[in-house]
């Protein structure tokens, strides 16, 4: 069988070529991503591990996360990663109390807190959705910055959520 490009010597070399620069430049951006890139999303405060980090700055706030009306659940140990890492932001217990190291004030968000939860913030409905601060509303939404002892409230709303089943008249179901 003849491959498209290889039956004309001519035209299998410039294939050749082609599919080794191709190579090249593919073997390149790995090699950038892997030397580069990663190392410094590693130092960010977010995606840091502050096992071997001396640690300055240090809040502690309360997060309820509310989705369709109903409480979420806020584990002990968001934060801490298979392999010992402990993320800056973390619970200890399940009381909805989180804590937030780093070496200086890193501008922590209430976003942040989310990310780390691993929240499906993509599933929701965002023009719906709204956080309290202090049971007073944020305008600044997921970028509301953490402070010490302030109380946070995420009243999100799921993009599948029906909201007719709040304004109707049937019985409640069991």
């Amino acid at each position: 069988m003849i491959w498209p490009g290889t039956g004309d010597p001519y035209k299998r070399k410039k294939t050749l070529q082609f599919l080794a620069l191709s190579a090249g430049v593919g073997a390149v951006a790995v090699l950038i991503t892997i030397l580069v890139v990663n190392p410094f999303i590693g130092e960010q405060p977010r995606s840091a591990c502050i096992n071997d980090i001396q640690t300055n700055w240090k809040i502690s706030f309360t997060v309820e996360i509310y989705v369709d009306n109903q409480k979420a659940d806020i584990p002990a140990n968001v934060g801490f990663m298979e392999g010992g890492c402990q993320r800056a932001i973390y619970t200890l217990s399940n009381d909805g109390t989180a804590y937030a190291e780093w070496k200086e004030d890193p501008n922590f968000e209430i976003g942040h807190f989310l990310w780390i939860f691993k929240f499906p913030l993509r599933d929701m409905d965002e023009s719906k959705s709204v956080i309290y601060v202090n049971d007073r509303i944020s305008e600044k939404f997921i970028k509301t910055p953490l402070q010490d002892g302030y109380h946070y409230k995420a009243m999100f709303t799921s993009k599948a959520y029906d909201e007719a089943k709040d304004t109707d008249f049937l019985p409640p179901q069991n």
